[in-house]
């Protein structure tokens, strides 16, 4: 795999990992509260707090990557996207049965990561 590609390939990353944390955010009292009313946690506090936490690993992640990247910023993002897939999972596992695939998409990603770790310094 060329540089420009390896390139393009973590800005696509990097791409998905900031506009998650903008969108949870933009969403806040809208589809990113309702996800989280549909699994059982309806303390608007609660729910607010795991919302605001989840964009902003998202929006830290997505910077590290863009920043500096490196084997241990792919590794954490791949780990911290496994953990969010588990959960969100858990809270609601038809979310793998939506057509537009918002975990489902979590399966090439992973791949995209395991290629950038394994090609990083």
């Amino acid at each position: 795999m060329s540089t420009g590609d390896v390139k393009l390939l973590r800005m696509g990353v990097v791409f998905v990992w900031l506009a998650t944390a903008v969108v949870s955010l933009w969403e806040l009292n809208g589809q990113s509260m309702e996800l989280l009313a549909r699994a059982g946690i309806t303390d608007h506090r609660v729910a607010t707090a795991l919302i605001v936490l989840g964009a902003g690993a998202d929006f830290l992640i997505g910077i590290a990557m863009a920043v500096w990247p490196s084997r241990r910023v792919y590794l954490t993002a791949l780990l911290l996207m496994l953990a969010m897939t588990m959960v969100a999972s858990v809270l609601d596992p038809s979310l793998w049965l939506h057509p537009l695939g918002p975990l489902t998409k979590n399966v090439p990603i992973a791949a995209a990561l395991w290629i950038l770790i394994r090609g990083a310094k």
